[in-house]
Formats: C-alpha cells, structure tokens, sequence
C-alpha cells in the first residue's frame, strides 16, 4: 500500500511551511522539523503489515483532499451548543488545529503558564529545549514523526513547583468540517513540576460531515512526587480519523491518573505510553469506549517499568454494538533493575451484536524475578441470568440490558476526579446505551 495521495499532500504541506518561516529556516526547532521529516518518509504511514496495526486499517485516507488548518467562522456560539461546553476550568482551544483566542480562557498566573506553542518559543525557550519532543518516539513511528515535521500549533503548559492547581486545565479541539475535510497536526507539553498537582482535560469534538484527520501529540512530564490527572475525551463523527498519541514520562514518587473515554469516532487509535524512570511511582490508567455503526476503536498502551518499588493498574473496558470493531493491545515491560513491580492489567468487553467484534492483546515482558503481575482480558455478551431476574423484578428487558451495560461503563467513569465532567459523560452514556 503505497499512500502515493495523502503522503504527497503531506509532502506539499510541509513546503508551504518552509516558505513561512522568514528567516527561521536555520532555527533548531525546524532542524527538527526538517530532520522528522525526512524520517516519515522513510517509515510512511502505518499499513496493516506492521504489527502493531494489524487490525486498524487507514487505507481510505488515501482517497481524501484534505485542508490544512483551514480557516473557519466557528463562535462562542456554536461552542456552547456542544456537550462539554459548560466545563469551567483554564481553557485552550484550537478550531481546525488553529488556536482560538476568542474560544479560549487562559487564566495564566505566576504558578501557571498556558501558552501557544509559537508564544512558549519565545517567553519560555529553556522549558521547550528541555522537554518538547524529548519523550515521543519518532525513530519507529512514522505518524509522530509526521506531527513533528508539520505541527505549527500546540499547547504548552506548565505548572511550578509546590503548587496544587484546584480546577482543571481544559484543551478543547474543534473540527469543523461542515464545508472542507481538513488534517490537523497539534503537538502538546505539559510539565507538572515538583509537589504539584494538576487536571487536565482533552476534549475532541466535529461540527459537520465531512472528514477530519487528526494527528496530535501530548507529551506529559510529572516531576518528583507531583500528582497528574489525565483525562482524553473523544466525541466526533463517523468519518472522522484520529490518532492521538499520549507520552507519559513519571519521576520519583510521582502519580499519574487517567481516564480515556470514546464516545464516538470512526476511526480512532490512542496510543498511551508511560515510561517509569524512579522509585515509587504510582499510575493509574482506564479506558472505555463504546462503538456503534461502522465505528472502530484502537487502544494501545505501554507502561515501562524501569526502577524497583513502582505499581500500574490498568482496565479498560468496551462494550461494542451494530458492527463497529474494537482492538485493545496493552503491553507491561519490566526491565531487570525494576525489582518489588507491581503490575496489573485487565481488558473487559461486552458485545451486544453478532457483527460486533474485538481484538484483545494483553502481553507481559518481564526481566526482573521479584515482582507481581498479572494480565487478562475477557469478551462476551452479557448475563442472560441477570436479565431474566430483572425482568422477574418488573423491568422490561430493553431496560435491563441498558442497566447493565451502565454498570459496566461506570467502573471506568466514577475514576473521573471532577465531578461535573463524570456527571456529563454520565448523561451521554446512558443516551447512548438506550
């Protein structure tokens, strides 16, 4: 599979970037950008022959003319009539990968900096030298590679030293493609620094029809004993592409929770890769993602466990309807100096179609003798003995499935340590299970 269409959009895409540089062409972020650049092509874009992609297939990308970071008359207006947009919080947002002053609160204070990627340059250069693009894997994956080579826009947040920051950070990402299929490429940085600690909320959401491709990146770096939570929101419609890749680097003592919820989405691949590199690191990681349609969904997580006396938990659970697919690939390594590893891992699924399907691949790579771990996953349809006693109760058995299935997706969402936002996505869920 060649890709000759989309890669030569890419192609011409980054030549209008080197055009508007003005002088900066020598900068060392565009040595990065040209040298990533030259590394996409050598990898390309990921086709179901790599493993890792095996069963996620971009292969109508090819078909699609795209605009990049395509102008768009999206208001204030059109934002509050989207779920989420009540969520009070610091807030960045981005139409059509185009940061929106209008659409965003940035509420920086001396402990706290919410930048543009472009204003992060200038105001806080040693913060960007230091950690953008030091922890995202360029030399194997070709698409972070690409986001590298042509993201212009992005946000960067910083929280100081010995600073607890009460309401959440919001990142709020809108396509708008009710006139134009348009690509985005958005590389975030955040960095929480020591005794600190943060919320951060991803939200994605489409307004239109036509298709959105997506290829974003968030770096995050959780400096010693500071506490990160991380929750990835997905609302977009059925045409559109996603794929988000989220790089978690934790020092020692550090925590970090997060929550990825799919509510819908065409195609979407979340890559979540954490890298442990001290002592007594705690994470917390949970999924869900409920399909309909012809939707598909592909988690990915890597959790690497470098130094002793560090524990992950992991679950994510699906439940899958109509003939959407859905593929779950967790992988838990454990290095040989990572001695007293806790480590645990659970992928749960539900099916309430014959044409719905998923592919689970747990795996464990352990080099280290002193440890616990453990993984598992299970698919299936629900409890028919559960159901026939609930309607024994009086309730009708449409309500039953729907109860159940709630309960299921509620061991993922009462995770969400802000309360208005679990209430929202307790309310989009159960209109989706009906």
């Amino acid at each position: 599979m060649s890709f000759q269409n989309i890669q030569a959009q890419f192609e011409a895409e980054f030549e209008n970037i080197q055009k508007k540089l003005n002088g900066q062409s020598g900068s060392d972020f565009n040595t990065i950008r040209k040298e990533s650049f030259v590394k996409f092509k050598q990898l390309g874009i990921p086709t179901v022959k790599h493993e890792d992609w095996k069963y996620s297939n971009l292969k109508n990308l090819d078909k699609i003319q795209f605009s990049f970071n395509a102008k768009s008359n999206f208001s204030k207006s059109d934002l509050d009539a989207l779920p989420f947009s009540s969520l009070e919080g610091i807030s960045i947002c981005f139409v059509n990968g185009v940061f929106s002053e209008q659409l965003s609160q940035l509420g920086n204070t001396p402990k706290i900096k919410v930048l543009t990627l472009e204003a992060a340059i200038e105001q806080i250069p040693n913060v960007i030298e230091k950690h953008y693009g030091s922890y995202i894997e360029t030399e194997k994956e070709g698409l972070s590679a690409l986001n590298n080579a042509l993201s212009n826009s992005g946000s960067v947040i910083v929280i100081d030293e010995n600073y607890v920051l009460e309401s959440p950070i919001i990142i709020r990402y809108i396509s708008d493609v009710k006139t134009a299929n348009i690509a985005v490429n958005i590389h975030n940085l955040i960095v929480v620094g020591k005794h600190s600690e943060a919320k951060i909320v991803e939200i994605f959401q489409t307004e239109g029809e036509k298709t959105a491709f997506s290829n974003l990146v968030t770096e995050i770096f959780v400096d010693k004993d500071a506490i990160a939570h991380y929750y990835k929101i997905q609302d977009e419609n059925d045409q559109s592409y996603h794929v988000g890749t989220t790089q978690v680097n934790q020092e020692e003592k550090s925590y970090f929770y997060s929550a990825t919820i799919t509510l819908n989405g065409g195609f979407v691949r979340n890559n979540l890769n954490l890298v442990l590199n001290g002592q007594y690191i705690d994470n917390h990681m949970y999924g869900l993602y409920i399909p309909n349609g012809k939707q598909h969904v592909d988690n990915h997580t890597l959790v690497d466990h470098k130094m002793p006396n560090c524990e992950s938990n992991e679950l994510y659970k699906g439940v899958l309807m109509d003939s959407s697919n859905g593929v779950f690939n967790g992988k838990i390594f454990v290095r040989e100096d990572a001695q007293k590893t806790n480590a645990y891992q659970n992928c749960r699924n539900v099916i309430t179609s014959d044409t719905a399907s998923m592919n689970s691949k747990p795996q464990l790579e352990i080099w280290a003798d002193d440890v616990k771990c453990s993984h598992g996953t299970t698919t299936g349809k629900l409890n028919d003995d559960a159901i026939f006693y609930m309607q024994s109760r009086g309730i009708p058995k449409p309500e039953a499935i729907r109860l159940q299935l709630v309960a299921f997706a509620e061991d993922v969402v009462s995770q969400i340590k802000i309360e208005e936002l679990r209430e929202m996505l307790d309310s989009m869920i159960e209109n989706k299970l009906k």
